[in-house]
């Protein structure tokens, strides 16, 4: 089992964010959003390096193709904030509080995704590797046809996740408080589980495999 690689972000001397919006294809660099309300806007394609987004609204935010490079999320909200097929690389994301984030067909690498607590998370045939989730509440995630490589799961609850189709290499769940997978126990194949794991799902095993357990 190799341990994933968490990033090492050393942030320069930021600039506060001008205002004015997010522009489709933007490109930002050494900002600081802090407070700043960016729900309904539109960011596709736009590219962050080296920024900071403290206690932002991202309530609806269109991030559709977006790269976020060597920078932080802390304490970020919002509902439906859409980061399909975005790339998030050498990232932290610090007590987040979002529902239904879009991130299907992302690439996320050197991620860290520490408290907070995130609903209805689409990883949809994303790719990730070297990420972490620390400390954090994830219900429901869906995990469809993702390839997850090098993904710890760290003292952190998953409830109802859906790993039908995923591929897993090297997917420590070890470290999760709560473990409940909703979909795709057959896709557990290179992932490591503690035995009391083994025995709270032995149930979801036994009805999927067809077997009558009786005393």
């Amino acid at each position: 089992m190799k341990a994933a690689r968490r990033p090492e972000i050393r942030l320069p001397a930021l600039e506060p964010f001008p205002g004015g919006g997010l522009e489709p294809d933007g490109d930002y660099d050494g900002l600081e959003f802090r407070e700043v309300d960016l729900a309904g806007q539109d960011g596709s394609g736009s590219r962050f390096l080296d920024c900071a987004l403290t206690e932002c609204a991202l309530d609806e935010v269109g991030l559709r193709h977006a790269s976020v490079l060597d920078s932080t999320l802390t304490s970020v909200r919002g509902v439906g904030t859409n980061l399909a097929e975005a790339t998030l690389r050498d990232v932290e994301l610090i007590d987040a509080r979002l529902g239904g984030t879009q991130m299907h067909a992302a690439v996320l690498e050197r991620v860290l995704i520490r408290g907070g607590k995130i609903d209805y998370l689409n990883l949809r045939m994303a790719r990730l590797r070297d990420v972490v989730f620390e400390g954090c509440v994830l219900v429901e995630p869906d995990f469809g046809g993702a390839r997850l490589e090098r993904v710890e799961f760290v003292d952190c609850a998953l409830t109802g996740a859906d790993l039908h189709a995923a591929t897993l290499k090297d997917v420590d769940l070890r470290g999760a408080v709560s473990l409940e997978i909703s979909r795709g126990l057959d896709r557990l194949a290179g992932a490591v589980i503690s035995t009391t794991q083994l025995l709270d799902l032995a149930p979801v095993l036994a009805a999927q495999w067809g077997i009558r357990v009786e005393d």
